[in-house]
């Protein structure tokens, strides 16, 4: 996601111009995006003209307009958002208070206005615009002269960093010029190694390549950071893997995260630790029931005794048009980190997304049990 301008004040109203880049911006924008919000963006209209003789012709026009939201449709298969609403600035065309639908898809440049922006928008604003924030996983994929350095995100891999150079061949009684082709091509990825990977975020370092050439490059990225006074700890040596590639291109990175060594090394990576923490809660609700609870009510009673450490929340609740309905799930959301508790927001685009809203959407792992909460009622949607 591109953000060209940004105008939020104290009290939470204000304005983004934005533009998504990726498929997966326009998921973002359709979570940020709600009924009564107001959209700016060039869009396309078809004006009649009638001449003096009668005839009418018809063409389609380009004109910038600013709609407020009155529903919205998103088409995950063609990455597009359809919004529709009525016009609120009057222009030569469209008269005010007129019907129209904004398309919005990738590379198309948009202003949205809201009159407050929670936490919630914020974070997934934030997120949206810095993708490498929610990548818990690197990759290294090289043979000799050529490398991929890739962050992978949830939803997708960005390619932070490719490194093309030419190593001199092998040749009899000529080998240094081979040897100093390759500390050279080993010095550039160490260099944007460091540069593009945060050691501190990235749970998992996968190195990969033919025959030893990940051996070498992981002896030189350790020298390279001693040097620079960036000397590995004994936790963030843990954490790289090195494994087989075909090559160096960054399609070989599949057939490396498809191995079986691989997947459950990355089981535990943020992509995973959303179903690792629903399958813990359907296993306590048959274990220790008093410890699992589902429902606005009974979860929204556990967090006023500061018993959740863990909350389970379905992003299609921060979708929810009644205002208030929202607001109250940021509030339980804002209360439950300020009590050191985890959140885990389920995208309803993911299976476990789909498992968690068949449970009201909200559910809580508790730090202790809690029997008397059965008694306490559920709402009628619930």
């Amino acid at each position: 996601m591109k953000q060209f301008k940004r105008g939020i004040e104290r009290d939470g109203s204000g304005f983004v111009v934005l533009m998504a880049e990726e498929a997966e911006d326009m998921w973002h924008i359709y979570n940020l995006i709600r009924v009564g919000d107001v959209i700016k963006a060039s869009t396309i209209r078809k004006v009649v003209s009638e001449t003096s003789t009668g005839t009418t012709s018809s063409q389609r026009v380009h004109t910038m307009l600013t709609v407020s939201v009155e529903s919205i449709d998103f088409d995950p298969g063609a990455q597009e958002l359809h919004l529709k609403g009525r016009n609120i600035e009057e222009n030569d065309i469209v008269k005010l208070g007129a019907y129209h639908t904004i398309d919005l898809e990738p590379n198309r440049k948009f202003t949205l206005q809201k009159t407050e922006w929670d936490s919630i928008d914020l974070e997934r604003l934030n997120l949206s615009l810095d993708p490498a924030q929610a990548a818990d996983v690197a990759a290294v994929v090289l043979h000799e002269g050529l490398a991929n350095v890739c962050l992978i995100t949830p939803a997708m891999t960005l390619t932070r960093a490719k490194i093309d150079m030419t190593i001199p061949r092998k040749r009899k009684g000529f080998t240094s010029q081979h040897e100093k082709g390759l500390e050279k091509f080993y010095e550039a990825v160490c260099v944007a190694f460091m540069r593009h990977v945060n050691l501190q975020v990235v749970k998992c370092v996968i190195i990969a390549s033919r025959g030893f050439v990940k051996d070498a490059f992981m002896q030189h990225l350790i020298a390279y950071a001693d040097a620079n006074g960036k000397k590995f700890t004994t936790d963030q040596k843990a954490k790289f893997m090195l494994t087989h590639s075909s090559s160096g291109f960054k399609h070989a990175l599949k057939e490396v995260l498809e191995t079986p060594q691989v997947a459950a090394r990355l089981a535990d990576t943020k992509a995973q630790g959303e179903v690792k923490a629903l399958n813990q809660f359907l296993e306590l609700m048959s274990t220790e029931p008093d410890r699992a609870f589902y429902g606005y009510n009974h979860v929204s009673r556990a967090n006023q005794e500061l018993a959740i450490e863990t909350l389970l929340v379905a992003d299609s609740l921060f979708r929810a048009q009644d205002i208030e309905t929202r607001r109250k799930y940021v509030k339980l959301v804002e209360s439950v980190r300020e009590q050191n508790g985890k959140v885990h927001i389920f995208s309803s685009m993911h299976v476990s997304g789909e498992q968690l809203a068949q449970l009201t959407g909200c559910a809580a792992i508790l730090r202790f049990p809690m029997p008397d909460l059965d008694d306490e009622p559920m709402s009628d949607d619930e």
